[in-house]
């Protein structure tokens, strides 16, 4: 036997199979399935980005990392020659990957930077705007500290590969590092805890 629902709002929303202003909550919950999967499914495709794909090898062209990975997000000049190629999955993932292409126009290194040895990599007090890009690429978000006047750049990140953070990379007016803080990403805390 199937549970009506009383509800023909629900009918109206086109919710489930109807009968008239009938609706049976088999129906409901089903195509909610439906949608919530649906929903899923886009979330994970627009912010994955590399983390589906095949990852370039050492040695490839720069024609078939593009061909892996797509258009970079960004592209930054390589000390030493060459360019890095950014895909980054901000402003909600955690992940950002850089690809090294050499002088040759070959991949030297595809890694992840998000990480806190990457961070560790940013000196305070010497560090630039173009420093941190290269290092470590766009931020998720950006905002300011107006009693320093400072320009923050914050990164979504698993710090130790487990605890969604995120890390605050504090510029002053010329666009050096001053400061570097981590904390929690409030995006990932649980607001409500009633059950």
């Amino acid at each position: 036997m199937r549970k009506q629902l009383a509800s023909p709002a629900f009918a109206a929303a086109g919710l489930g199979h109807h009968k008239g202003s009938r609706l049976y909550a088999g129906d409901v919950v089903n195509k909610m399935i439906r949608i919530a999967t649906l929903y899923a499914a886009l979330f994970l495709a627009g912010c994955a980005g590399p983390i589906f794909k095949q990852a370039p090898l050492v040695g490839d062209p720069v024609a078939a990392v593009t061909s892996k990975m797509g258009q970079p997000t960004s592209v930054y000049p390589a000390p030493g020659g060459g360019q890095l190629f950014e895909y980054a999955t901000a402003p909600f993932g955690q992940f950002t990957w850089m690809a090294h292409i050499g002088p040759d126009g070959r991949l030297v290194s595809y890694e992840q930077v998000l990480t806190g040895e990457k961070f560790a990599m940013i000196k305070v007090d010497q560090a630039t705007k173009a420093d941190v890009l290269r290092t470590i690429g766009r931020p998720a978000e950006q905002s300011r500290v107006r009693l320093r006047n400072y320009e923050v750049w914050s990164y979504r990140y698993k710090e130790a590969g487990v605890w969604n953070s995120l890390m605050h990379v504090h510029f002053d007016e010329q666009g050096v590092v001053r400061q570097m803080m981590n904390g929690p990403d409030p995006m990932f805390e649980v607001r409500d805890r009633r059950w």
